[in-house]
């Protein structure tokens, strides 16, 4: 079957969207093609309102409609406490699992030599802004467990030795429900090193 210019239009930018291959954004076009009229504006409106609402705060850096953030504006979270994500996304599955009641803040990066990103490129410079404040007692640096993740995390960890806070680094190794039998070595390793008292 010949498709129409628009559905190949379509099909083009979806493939763009991470995880979406040819056959998805196949299905995804006929699909926004048979759905009715108000579906397909209200799909278009909220991809807009996206690129014209949302904004980084300016003190956290996490992506927002309101500046500051409801995270940073409310009085109910621990501010002696932030927790240094790479991207906002992370900071989104942290709030979801219920336990974290601090602060976050938002690096859009790590710093990566070899893809010439440095530390001025990442909001490393605005976190030690926040910490002259002299409320934060504890950085959580929950950046991936990658070599340019933890090459980020001791740089951080360096920058903010002379204000004489606590820097700590998410636990890392067997996911709960996992199997021994299934995990890498470097998981394996990993999870033995950051073993707690029980």
């Amino acid at each position: 079957m010949v498709q129409s210019e628009s559905i190949q239009r379509l099909t083009a930018a979806l493939k763009k969207l991470p995880g979406i291959g040819n056959k998805s954004a196949e299905r995804i076009a006929f699909h926004i093609l048979g759905a009715p009229r108000d579906a397909a504006f209200e799909l278009a409106r909220a991809i807009t309102d996206v690129k014209d609402k949302i904004k980084l705060c300016s003190v956290c850096c996490n992506v927002t409609e309101i500046d500051p953030c409801p995270v940073c504006s409310s009085d109910k979270r621990d501010r002696s406490v932030i927790c240094v994500v790479e991207k906002p996304s992370n900071a989104a599955i942290i709030e979801k699992g219920g336990s974290y009641d601090g602060l976050y803040h938002v690096l859009h990066g790590v710093i990566s030599p070899l893809s010439g990103v440095r530390p001025e490129d990442v909001t490393i410079g605005k976190l030690i802004d926040r910490l002259n404040s002299g409320t934060v007692k504890e950085l959580v640096v929950a950046t991936n467990p990658t070599v340019d993740g933890d090459s980020t995390a001791l740089y951080i960890a360096k920058s903010v030795k002379p204000f004489g806070i606590k820097v700590t680094r998410i636990a890392r190794g067997v996911p709960v429900g996992g199997d021994i039998e299934l995990a890498d070595e470097a998981t394996l390793s990993r999870a033995i090193e950051g073993r707690m008292d029980l």
